[in-house]
């Protein structure tokens, strides 16, 4: 069984994609073997108010039919914008959503802003996962009317330590870190707050090219899962690196942690 915790449909303003609305990414989970896709809509990350693309992925999983238990939709949440908590109580009540997205950066607030810490507090509360991604693309090659994440801006990409501060704040929440592309480094103080909170990855990003060396830490292997950050990246590279594997980096259990089990474990499926 497979599981991505990591994917999207709608539309991103700088970039021509394939694949990005449900019945098209269904088309591919079929042919690649994948049972079921974590999804939100990109388009809550550029619309003034989230709500209108909440709306539109439940009703575009709403014309799927029996197919739509194929996904575990996501709600795009602005934690500053007002309305918010309605929005998120008919998120969760009326279109069945499972967990949160936040895009900090691109909505224009701190890590530490106080609607947010109240968000994630509520998510704890309802025992819903927040997710957090490092970047959505490669700030080397962004559009010139994207916002500036370049490495020497003043709003660099995301490394872990960016995160850090609101699983201190609240650390009994859920957490998903999705397209870890960057350091996973974090400071030695905060390593024991890390280790104790509740977290999954996923493979998508290009820190873990290396899969095997991150499972050398025997709890890292709970933490991590099958992710693809579709359609902005390919369908088959965080795949591919679970099942490239060799026996002495992953055994065939930890493999199917990877493929599944802990995404259903995190998300209590």
């Amino acid at each position: 069984m497979w599981i991505d915790i990591n994917a999207y449909v709608g539309r991103w303003p700088f970039m021509q994609f394939q694949y990005n609305t449900c019945a098209a990414l269904l088309n591919r989970m079929n042919k690649f073997g994948v049972d079921i896709s974590v999804i939100s809509n990109l388009n809550g990350i550029f619309y003034k108010n989230t709500q209108s693309a909440n709306k539109e992925l439940y009703e575009e999983l709403q014309s799927l039919g029996r197919n739509n238990k194929r996904f575990i939709p996501f709600a795009v949440i602005n934690p500053t914008y007002a309305g918010w908590k309605n929005d998120l109580k008919e998120c969760l009540e009326k279109f069945g959503m499972k967990g949160i997205r936040l895009y900090p950066k691109y909505h224009d607030y701190a890590i530490t802003d106080p609607s947010l810490i109240e968000l994630v507090k509520m998510a704890r509360t309802l025992d819903i996962p927040v997710t957090f991604n490092y970047r959505i693309v490669d700030s080397r090659q962004r559009s010139w009317m994207d916002i500036d994440l370049v490495a020497t801006s003043a709003k660099p990409e995301w490394t872990l330590r960016n995160i850090i501060p609101i699983i201190k704040a609240v650390p009994d929440a859920k957490y998903m870190i999705v397209n870890v592309c960057n350091s996973l480094e974090i400071n030695p103080e905060d390593e024991e707050i890390f280790n104790n909170a509740n977290v999954l990855m996923d493979t998508s990003g290009r820190s873990f090219n290396t899969i095997g060396i991150f499972l050398q830490e025997k709890a890292n292997i709970t933490r991590l899962a099958y992710g693809t950050h579709s359609p902005i990246l390919d369908y088959l590279t965080g795949m591919l690196r679970i099942e490239s594997l060799d026996s002495d980096e992953a055994s065939e259990n930890t493999k199917d942690l990877l493929r599944s089990g802990n995404a259903k474990r995190f998300l209590e499926l």
